[in-house]
């Protein structure tokens, strides 16, 4: 793996935690459940995105930025990191944010203002459509632009799940532990393309199983061939002699329910047993859902009491707070 020539910048604390879930697997009846806790990475509250902009702000400062753009939905826990990452750099950063500026800010929109970055309202527009048209604006005024991919899902995004799962393996034999699943949130692609990769890398037998919590697409093409695309891309980058092919992906469609964004029953139950078996804080539109899926793959035997599973906390408990009237705890 040769990518120490990388440029990356220190923006988080690492190695994340590595926890067993005894209470929550007692609850559920098995199996073993460990947590990696992404929550924990210290940029503005935490989350799995500090690990990418490490590479990609990394990548930024060595060409000079002085200007961040990059787009999300209202509550993007990836823009609320972007923001932090920028203010701690001295570097002005621009938001590009789905739907209508709200009366009164919450949640991870509330910590963007705080970080002080320029919000611009998109509409339906969330996964960054507009930018073109805000690099424009900006390079004309004289600044040196960077856009940062939608959910830092890039070459550089998902290379730093290749280390990430690198660090997740050094833990791993610390405890003599082997985990037969890897689940976790997926939505942009970046995590699950650098966890493949990585587990291809270090041979290692755990299954990568990503919970799709979103009906979109990513780039016009549909996700599950962006992810296995990027994948493929990131290997090229560290020059590693991998191709992955449809077989190799594991993208679990059937939580998505109403849509990105909509709560329901099933994050509703897993936030509030996680929460009250664990005093750990699920989010509403990502890891809620994902522990909400893995919760229902046990209790229909997809997942068996005997395996043995690590769920990959990636953050956003900011949200809970402007979701607060979708919430039936």
């Amino acid at each position: 793996m040769e990518y120490h020539h990388i440029p990356r910048e220190p923006l988080g604390f690492f190695p994340t935690p590595l926890i067993e879930l005894t209470r929550l697997s007692h609850a559920l009846g098995g199996p073993t459940i460990f947590m990696k806790r992404d929550d924990q990475t210290g940029l503005a509250l935490g989350g799995n995105k500090t690990r990418k902009l490490e590479f990609i702000i990394g990548d930024a400062l060595a060409k000079g930025a002085d200007t961040i753009i990059t787009a999300g939905a209202a509550q993007s826990n990836h823009c609320r990191q972007t923001a932090a990452a920028a203010a701690s750099l001295g570097l002005e950063c621009h938001l590009v944010l789905g739907g209508q500026a709200p009366a009164a800010a919450n949640g991870n929109l509330l910590l963007d203002q705080i970080f002080g970055c320029h919000i611009h309202w998109a509409g339906a527009h969330r996964k960054g459509e507009d930018i073109p048209q805000l690099v424009e604006q900006l390079t004309n005024a004289g600044k040196n632009v960077y856009v940062v991919p939608y959910g830092g899902s890039s070459e550089l995004g998902a290379l730093a799940f290749v280390e990430a799962f690198k660090e997740l393996e050094a833990q791993r034999s610390e405890i003599h532990e082997t985990f037969t699943h890897i689940v976790f949130a997926s939505s942009s692609g970046g995590t699950q393309a650098g966890l493949m990769l990585g587990n291809r890398l270090f041979d290692s037998p755990s299954q990568i199983m990503g919970i799709n919590i979103d009906k979109g697409e990513t780039d016009q093409i549909p996700f599950d061939e962006y992810t296995l695309a990027l994948a493929n891309r990131t290997a090229e980058l560290i020059g590693a002699d991998h191709q992955f092919t449809a077989a190799d992906l594991c993208l679990n469609d059937d939580y998505v329910g109403d849509g990105y964004g909509v709560v329901g029953a099933l994050e509703n139950e897993a936030i509030a047993l996680t929460a009250q078996t664990e005093g750990i804080l699920l989010d509403p539109v990502y890891t809620g859902r994902a522990m909400g899926g893995l919760i229902d793959m046990i209790r229909t035997g997809k997942i068996k009491h005997t395996d043995r599973v690590l769920f990959w906390h990636t953050g956003g408990a900011p949200a809970l707070f402007a979701y607060a009237n979708d919430l039936r705890i």
